[in-house]
C-alpha cells in the first residue's frame, strides 16, 4: 500500500478504442487491482472493470488534452484500457503507482502468496493432488518391459531444469545417462514423454547436442540406440529438430548444433522450421498493432494480418505436431524432438502430438495432465517467457500462448473431440499471466520446491475443476473419440482463423455476439430447468392422487408407412372462396357431416349417464369432461351451419 499516492481519483472517462463511447465513473487502486466503476447510472448492474496489477504489461501517460491528461494502459490478455483523468496531477499518481506496482521484484510479492479463496490447508493440498504425473505414466503404460523410472535426477544433480522422476530405456544404465547429459545443451538429456501403447512407440525429447562441426559423445549413442531398440516395431529412431536449418547452423559455430547421421546409427533426422522466440515476440506484436487500428480498410487490415505472420507461424507448429503423430501411429517409429534448450518448441510439439494420439488429453482433467506433464514438470520458463519479475525482455515471448492458439484451431477442425470449449483455453491463458495461482510460478520444479509453491499458493487445476460446468463443450461425444481415436487435422490455409475472442475478448463495442456455444448451452440449461420443473409437478399430482397425463412409458414405435398415408392432412381448400374443388366432394363432405351428427348423438347420449363418485380415477373424470366438450361442439355446430359457395362448370352454385 505504501507505492500507492491516490487510491480513489472521481470523474475518470473510459473510452473505447474503437467507438466514440465513453463511460463516466471512478478510478480505485488497491494493493492488487486497478478498478473502474461506473457512476451515474440508473441500473442497479453498473459497469466494473478489473484490472489485476500483473495482467498489466505497460502504462503510457500521454500529453494533457483539452478533455483531460489521458492514460493508456495495455495488458497481457490482450485488454486495452484508455481513460482520460480531469487532474494531470491525479494521472500522474495513478501512472507512477502502477510502474511500481505491475514490476515486483521478488516472488513473494506475486498475487498467489496473498490470494486466499478461504480455504483450509487440507483443501488447499487435496488440490495441488489432483493431478499425478506417476499415475499418467501408468495409464501409458510405463514401466514396462523396455522403460523404467530413473532416480538418477532425483536430487536435481544431473539437470536442475528437468522434474526429479524421469523415464528412460530400460538398457540405459547411470554412465551413459550422465554422459548424454553432459553433451546436450543445459543437460537436458533424452527422457521419455509420451508412449504410445498400442505399438510400442515412444516419443522423447531433449535439447540440442554439444556437437560443434565434429565433436561426438559415445554415451549420447549409446542412449539414442538404447531408445531406438526399445520398440521393436521399428529398426530406426526419427530425430526431428524444430528449428530451421539455418539456425540449427548458425548455432554450430558456438559448439552447439545437431545430430551428425554419420554418428548414430538407425536414425531418421529432419528440420521441421519452427522459428524462434524472438521471431514470435515481434509477430505477435504486429498481430497486435493491426488489429489495435481503428478504421481499417478491408485489404489493409488482411494484408496486415498477413505481414505479422502469426497464423504462419500456427501453421508450422502445427505440422510439425502432425509429422510426429503420423510417425508414430502409421508408422509405429519412436521420435526423439529437440530445439535450442528442448523448452520451447520441444514443449509445443511434444504436446500437439500427444493431443493429437490420445482421447484423454482431450478431456478436461486430460488436458491439465498434459500442460502438467509437457510444460510444467519439464521446465518451460514461464518466469521469464510470461515476464513474472521484469525478466529481460528479450526472453519474453508467446510460446505458451500459441499453443493454446493451436489448441483452438484443432477444436475448429474437430469440434465434437473436445470436451471443453474455448472459454476453458482462455481461462487458462487469463491465469498464466494473472500469477493468481501457484502452477506457473518459476522457471522449473526446483525453484517451485524452493519457493514452497504447495504449501504457500493454491493449485489452478483446483479451480477449474469446481467451474467445469462452465467449460463443457456441447458439441463433445465420447463415441466420436472412440471411432476417431487419432486426429488428422487439414492445416491448409482456408481451415485457419483469426481467434476474435482471445484478442478481442474485451472489447465490449465489438458485442453482442452471438456465440453458438453459449447459445446451445443456454438452451440445454433452460430444458434441464423445464425437465426439473416437469418432474417436480408430477410428484405434487402423484401426492394429491391424480396420475398425470403424459407417462414415462416406452415410447410409441415410430408410425408405418399405411399409417402415415392414413393421417395425412385433408387437401387444401380451393383458394377460390374458400370452396372446395369439385361437386363430388360436396357431396363427400354431406354424407360424413351427416354420419359425424349420428354418431356425436349417440354419443352424447351416452356421455349424460355417466355421474363421478368419489374415488373415481382420474381416467374417468377426463371421459366426463371430454364427453361435454363433444357435446357442447356438437350444439355449436348444429346452431350455426356456413353457406357453401363452390364452382360447377364455371358457374357458382350456393348451398345450404
Amino acid at each position: 500500500m505504501e507505492h500507492i499516492r491516490t487510491p480513489k481519483v472521481e470523474q475518470v472517462r473510459l473510452l473505447d478504442r474503437f467507438s466514440n463511447k465513453s463511460t463516466n465513473g471512478t478510478l480505485y487502486l488497491t494493493a492488487t487491482h486497478l478498478i473502474f466503476v461506473e457512476s451515474n447510472s440508473n441500473n442497479s448492474a453498473a459497469q466494473e472493470v478489473w484490472i489485476l496489477h500483473h495482467h498489466i504489461a505497460s502504462v503510457e501517460k500521454l500529453s494533457l488534452t483539452t478533455t483531460g491528461c489521458p492514460l493508456v494502459i495495455q495488458c497481457r490478455n490482450f485488454r486495452v484500457v484508455h481513460f482520460v483523468v480531469q487532474r494531470e496531477r491525479d494521472c500522474h499518481d495513478i501512472y507512477s503507482s502502477l510502474l511500481r506496482l505491475l514490476r515486483p521484484v521478488a516472488y513473494e510479492e506475486l498475487y498467489a502468496f496473498s490470494y486466499n479463496p478461504k480455504q483450509n490447508d487440507q483443501q488447499r493440498e487435496e488440490g495441488w493432488q489432483l493431478i499425478d504425473l506417476g499415475a499418467e505414466y501408468e495409464r501409458m503404460g510405463v514401466p514396462c518391459d523396455q522403460w523404467q523410472l530413473t532416480d538418477v535426477n532425483r536430487n536435481y544433480k544431473v539437470c536442475e531444469t528437468y522434474p526429479r522422476d524421469l523415464y528412460v530405456p530400460i538398457t540405459a544404465s547411470k554412465p551413459i545417462i550422465v554422459g548424454s547429459s553432459k553433451f546436450r545443451s543445459k543437460g537436458r538429456f533424452p527422457v521419455l514423454t509420451y508412449f504410445y501403447q498400442e505399438k510400442k512407440a515412444a516419443v522423447c525429447r531433449c535439447s540440442q547436442p554439444l556437437s560443434g562441426f565434429s565433436a561426438r559423445c559415445l554415451e549420447d549413442e549409446s542412449l539414442l540406440q538404447a531408445i531406438s531398440k526399445a520398440n521393436h516395431n521399428s529398426r530406426f529412431l526419427y530425430v526431428m529438430d524444430t528449428r530451421p536449418k539455418l539456425n540449427a547452423l548458425a548455432n554450430r559455430a558456438a559448439g552447439k548444433g545437431y545430430e551428425n547421421e554419420d554418428n548414430y546409427s538407425n536414425i531418421r533426422f529432419q528440420f521441421v522450421g519452427i522459428e524462434n522466440i524472438h521471431v514470435m515476440r515481434a509477430s505477435l506484436q504486429k498481430l497486435l498493432e493491426v488489429i489495435g487500428t481503428r478504421s481499417l480498410t478491408m485489404s489493409d487490415y488482411l494484408v496486415g494480418l498477413d505481414s505479422s505472420g502469426w497464423l504462419r507461424h500456427i501453421k508450422a507448429v502445427l505440422d510439425a505436431a502432425i509429422s510426429l503423430a503420423k510417425a508414430v501411429t502409421v508408422e509405429g517409429a519412436s521420435v526423439l524432438v529437440h530445439c535450442s534448450d528442448g523448452w520451447d518448441r520441444t514443449a509445443q510439439v511434444c504436446s500437439l502430438g500427444a493431443l493429437l494420439m490420445d482421447p484423454y488429453y482431450r478431456t478436461i482433467k486430460g488436458f491439465m495432465v498434459l500442460i502438467e506433464k509437457d510444460w510444467i514438470s519439464f521446465g518451460h520458463k514461464f518466469a521469464d517467457r510470461c515476464d513474472q519479475l521484469g525478466a529481460d525482455p528479450k526472453e519474453v515471448s508467446p510460446i505458451f500462448t500459441q499453443f493454446l492458439e493451436c489448441v483452438w484451431q484443432l477444436t475448429e477442425q474437430f469440434p465434437q473431440a473436445f470436451e471443453f470449449s474455448e472459454w476453458f483455453l482462455l481461462q487458462i491463458h487469463e491465469h498464466i499471466h494473472s500469477c493468481q495461482y501457484g502452477n506457473f510460478l518459476g522457471n522449473n520444479q526446483r525453484q517451485r520446491e524452493e519457493l514452497r509453491i504447495r504449501e504457500r499458493t493454491h493449485s489452478l487445476w483446483a479451480y477449474l475443476m469446481s467451474e467445469t460446468q462452465n467449460y463443457i463443450n456441447p458439441f463433445y461425444s465420447p463415441a466420436f473419440s472412440e471411432s476417431h481415436p487419432v486426429l488428422e487435422p487439414s492445416t491448409l490455409p482456408y481451415n485457419f482463423k483469426f481467434w476474435r475472442n482471445m484478442y478481442h475478448q474485451f472489447d465490449r463495442s465489438m458485442h453482442p455476439r452471438q456465440s453458438i456455444l453459449k447459445t446451445i448451452l443456454t438452451l440445454r440449461e433452460k430444458s434441464q430447468k423445464a425437465e426439473t420443473a416437469v418432474q417436480a409437478l408430477e410428484s405434487r399430482l402423484h401426492e394429491l392422487g391424480v396420475t398425470p397425463l403424459a407417462t414415462e412409458d416406452s415410447p410409441a414405435p415410430p408410425p408405418t408407412r399405411d399409417h402415415l398415408s392414413s393421417t395425412l392432412p385433408p387437401r387444401p381448400d380451393s383458394l377460390i372462396l374458400g370452396a372446395p374443388i369439385n361437386h363430388k366432394e360436396v357431396l363427400q363432405q354431406d354424407e360424413e357431416e351427416e354420419e359425424a351428427g349420428e354418431v356425436g348423438d349417440e354419443t352424447a347420449e351416452s356421455t349424460d349417464t355417466e355421474r363421478t363418485v368419489e374415488g373415481s380415477s382420474g381416467t374417468e373424470s377426463r371421459k366426463q369432461s371430454y364427453g361435454e366438450l363433444e357435446e357442447a361442439y356438437s350444439s355449436d355446430l348444429a346452431k350455426e351451419e356456413p353457406a357453401v359457395v363452390s364452382l360447377e362448370f364455371g358457374v357458382a352454385r350456393m348451398t345450404c
